[in-house]
């Protein structure tokens, strides 16, 4: 193991043609170093590199699953506002039956709302590789 104490004082200066740059910089982005000298070093100390692979297939779903975030959002905010509105107007025997209704139908997809939002999470942290396949199922 590397002592913690001791720092990097001896620089290692490389020059590299501009293919041979653009080659190892496209390298070090499917990565995930934050820094290209961390990758350099890993690669010549010969240690393992994280290689993160991205299926551009499931990009089209994953704009299809935000679309269906955002127009479940906006479903839940016209579901308080119809709330809002008839709370405001108490007394009324129809708003009262309104409410009753809208209770009712809130009850129900409030929590299909949030299974779906969590169910949408975990398949758009699975794409995005902050969990591993076996995470997500026991997620689901």
């Amino acid at each position: 193991m590397e002592n913690q104490d001791e720092n990097r004082s001896k620089t290692l200066l490389t020059r590299l043609k501009p293919a041979e740059y653009k080659c190892i910089y496209s390298s070090f982005k499917k990565t995930r170093f934050n820094k290209l000298s961390e990758y350099c070093r890993s690669v010549l100390l010969s240690k393992p590199v994280v290689v993160t692979y991205r299926d551009k297939s499931m990009d089209e779903m994953l704009e299809e699953l935000a679309l269906l975030r955002k127009e479940l959002n906006a479903i839940g905010n016209n579901l308080n506002q119809a709330v809002r509105q008839i709370n405001s107007a108490h007394g009324n025997a129809d708003n009262r039956l309104w409410l009753n209704l809208l209770s009712i139908i809130g009850s129900k997809v409030d929590p299909a709302i949030g299974q779906i939002k969590e169910r949408m999470q975990s398949f758009s942290d699975l794409w995005s590789q902050k969990l591993k396949p076996e995470e997500v199922s026991a997620v689901q």
